[in-house]
């Protein structure tokens, strides 16, 4: 059993991981199902409430392990029904969470990592630096513990840092979601967003059949990498080449997210080079209008632009939408998502600005 003072949170451990409680606590091996049962089914929040493990032996789980769900510590909610959820994740360190209600679809946009260090030029998240990697039950606990849980249709891991700097917590957290022993949802219910780690998205495609989109947001290397500094070590001509090698027809998706920049990612001939880009390709783009941040000299796209945009990719057989914003009036659009770790407590400075993709 564990020796120190604090105890092991159960949130996040896969079932080989529950294996290893249970023969801790002298439980047998199929212990380890019906703990991951009452973790991921039943959503309870202490051992107490495992009913079936005899109590002499959820006493000796009490004394190493916790459930280790926690709640939100505060929410705003939009106009248009969206939700913004802080979720606490030590003294000094918070993430964010969004609810986003759509008719029949309610899809939660979820962090992978406390700041990020990808410091793409758009993305308030990235001006905070990179803080820490979220753990798998740091994860979880975002989709288990927002109150509308039960509600929940699909997961984008789209807020708060590259899910694929943070890739081993990422897989854990997918695993959890996507297998018969935890959510047991379908992986058409998951979108991880990247900005093209190779390594990790190598990985991806050859273990996980969720959805994927890819951060883009200009067919031109140089120009990419003015937005995106990542270009270049990860060229997005290098992304494409890698991911026409995987069948994109059937279950898994592939989207590329480009936010729209005026006068400088939204002309003619940049929907035609983006065209060329994705030639060969099955996918599609999302066009995404861009919110003001401090200090950046960058505006968004006029509608009409966004329009033209979309027509002249769709005439050239390139499936391409205009995302919807939503959440604008508690600052939970793209470009705007990062936690103001020094204000926690003041409601006004609570949800500066954050990087979801919504």
């Amino acid at each position: 059993m564990n020796t120190d003072n604090r105890r092991i949170r159960l949130l996040g451990m896969t079932l080989d991981e529950l294996k290893g409680v249970a023969a801790d606590a002298g439980l047998p091996s199929y212990a380890a199902r019906q703990l991951a049962g009452w973790l991921y089914r039943k959503k309870v929040t202490s051992v107490d409430e495992m009913t079936d493990i005899a109590k002499s032996k959820r006493l000796l789980l009490n004394v190493s392990y916790e459930v280790g769900a926690l709640p939100p510590v505060h929410e705003m909610q939009s106009a248009d029904g969206t939700v913004k959820y802080l979720f606490r994740i030590s003294a000094d360190r918070t993430v964010e969470a969004v609810y986003i209600p759509d008719n029949e679809r309610a899809t939660l946009c979820v962090s992978s990592q406390v700041g990020c260090r990808m410091n793409c030029l758009f993305c308030m998240t990235g001006k905070q630096g990179f803080v820490s990697n979220l753990t798998a039950g740091e994860i979880i606990n975002q989709i288990q513990s927002v109150p509308k849980t039960e509600q929940l249709t699909n997961v984008v891991f789209m807020g708060m840092g590259e899910p694929f700097d943070n890739t081993d917590e990422l897989f854990k957290a997918l695993e959890i979601m996507t297998s018969d022993y935890g959510y047991g949802w379908s992986p058409k219910r998951i979108t991880v967003s990247t900005v093209g780690i190779m390594k990790g998205l190598r990985r991806f495609l050859e273990e996980s059949a969720c959805h994927l989109a890819v951060s883009l947001h200009s067919p031109y290397s140089d120009e990419r990498q003015s937005l995106v500094p990542t270009e270049k070590a990860y060229p997005a001509a290098e992304i494409i080449r890698l991911l026409r090698q995987y069948d994109f027809s059937h279950q898994r998706r592939v989207s590329f997210e480009y936010i729209m920049f005026e006068n400088k990612n939204d002309s003619p001939k940049h929907a035609e080079a983006l065209a060329r880009l994705l030639s060969r390709l099955e996918c599609r783009v999302n066009l995404i209008r861009f919110h003001t941040i401090p200090g950046i000299p960058l505006k968004s796209s006029s509608q009409q632009k966004m329009e033209q945009f979309r027509d002249a990719l769709n005439a050239r057989r390139i499936i391409c939408t205009i995302r919807t914003s939503r959440g604008e009036d508690i600052l939970a659009a793209c470009g705007m998502l990062s936690t103001d770790k020094k204000n926690v407590g003041e409601k006004q400075s609570l949800f500066p600005y954050n990087d979801v993709y919504l």
